[in-house]
């Protein structure tokens, strides 16, 4: 639960940020108002098309069940067990090991595995990362991190605004404050998407681990995937990092603040604890 404490209080400084960008940035409160209709015409958007834009970023291709029977029938199994709909079923043709789940509902939902993750993980290893995506289903972190996208991109749309246009009224806020508005807001509202896809992070480790009942499992496979990202990344857009199990972007810089993912000893040092709590 504390998970989702923290998740709601991002979300929510998130839509802070983006009312106080939109009243500095576009001039006083009919600014404010523009901004807050930017998002949820924006956040309508995703959430109608946030599958599509994913799977098709990432080349995913659907496959059947004659072409990958034991891929389906992993995910079937999970699903169930779960109580979840079984969701459509990718493979991404990339040697990078890696995967993810999108959909903006249980109902709607896709799970993509890549052609290396299917090559290198054993059965018990790959079941714990399937049951990572459907915990991701099942606790609707898919449209979470499609409503903090967008509302992310909404803020720097609206910086961008402000730097060619100026603020809408003549008697507003100091130049100055302005300028350190359209500097920093972008930053800020990246750091806060980025500590909302960490706290779903543990979350859904969480959620495979009670799924399957064998954390052990999904922490070699994160050590496993880790190692395999340093050696070969997805090709892709930035924006669709969070929704991968492991960190795509290489690179240490600030990685506290703009990691998309909690780091794998975390993960794995809380995985292991579970295992004696799991029957």
């Amino acid at each position: 639960m504390t998970e989702e404490f923290k998740t709601v209080g991002l979300l929510a400084a998130l839509s802070a940020l983006l009312i106080a960008a939109s009243y500095w940035l576009l001039g006083g409160w009919s600014g404010a108002l523009f901004g807050i209709v930017l998002a949820a015409v924006t956040n309508l958007g995703a959430w109608y098309y946030s599958d599509r834009i994913a799977l098709a970023a990432y080349r995913a291709q659907p496959v059947s069940d004659r072409d990958a029977p034991g891929l389906h029938q992993m995910v079937t199994r999970l699903s169930q067990r779960a109580g979840l709909p079984k969701p459509a079923v990718y493979i991404v043709p990339t040697a990078a090991p890696n995967a993810f789940a999108t959909g903006r509902d249980p109902q709607h939902a896709a799970v993509a595995v890549t052609q290396g993750l299917l090559e290198m993980l054993p059965a018990d290893e790959l079941e714990g990362v399937l049951a990572h995506e459907l915990s991701h289903v099942a606790n609707r972190d898919t449209l979470t991190q499609a409503v903090a996208a967008t509302i992310a991109g909404a803020i720097s749309f609206l910086a961008n605004i402000a730097w060619w246009f100026g603020s809408a009224d003549d008697d507003g806020p100091n130049p100055l404050a302005l300028f350190l508005m359209m500097l920093f807001a972008p930053i800020a509202a990246a750091v806060i998407q980025m500590g909302i896809s960490r706290t779903r992070e543990f979350a859904a480790d969480a959620g495979a681990a009670e799924l399957t009942g064998n954390p052990q499992a999904l922490a070699r496979a994160l050590r496993r995937l880790e190692a395999g990202s340093r050696r070969m990344r997805m090709q892709a857009n930035p924006a669709f990092e969070p929704l991968l199990i492991t960190n795509n972007l290489s690179g240490r810089l600030l990685s506290g603040l703009f990691s998309t993912h909690p780091p794998t000893d975390a993960r794995v040092q809380r995985l292991l604890a579970m295992t004696n709590r799991l029957p």
